[in-house]
């Protein structure tokens, strides 16, 4: 069987930070690494060249498929801020009604910018997040 492509690296995160472009996007994503920190207490760490993650477990399925994945994070991508923070087999619907602009994927949130959520409905969110993959798959701080 094949290992996620998506692996945990040795990368710096805050020289990835520093990178991000335009200006804006770099400071919506420094705020997100404050943010993720406080509400995981995990340290980031870079999964692949772009995802930043907090945290990991390893997950076992059905089909006798295993691996390790971040068990939370976000990726400052060109076109919107990408957070991975939501199990794709919960609902959140009371939060992202109270979230502000989005718009979600089974497993992933998408902000333009910081500035049109609620900074504490999206703690609460990734805190949520957090919680329902820990009952099912205990989390644990990244390699």
């Amino acid at each position: 069987m094949s290992a996620n492509k998506t692996q945990p690296t040795s990368e710096s995160v805050q020289a990835f930070l520093d990178t991000v472009q335009p200006e804006r996007r770099r400071s919506d994503a420094q705020a997100l690494d404050r943010l993720f920190r406080e509400v995981t207490g995990f340290e980031p760490v870079m999964w692949g060249p772009s995802i930043i993650g907090y945290g990991a477990y390893h997950y076992v399925y059905a089909s006798e498929r295993e691996g390790d994945f971040l068990a939370t994070g976000f990726a400052p991508r060109k076109s919107a801020l990408s957070l991975y923070i939501m199990p794709g087999y919960q609902d959140f619907g009371d939060l992202l009604d109270r979230l502000g602009k989005h718009k979600h994927g089974r497993a992933c949130l998408y902000i333009n910018k910081l500035a049109d959520v609620d900074q504490q409905v999206l703690a609460e969110l990734i805190r949520a997040g957090l919680d329902g993959l820990d009952k099912i798959w205990p989390v644990r701080a990244a390699p």
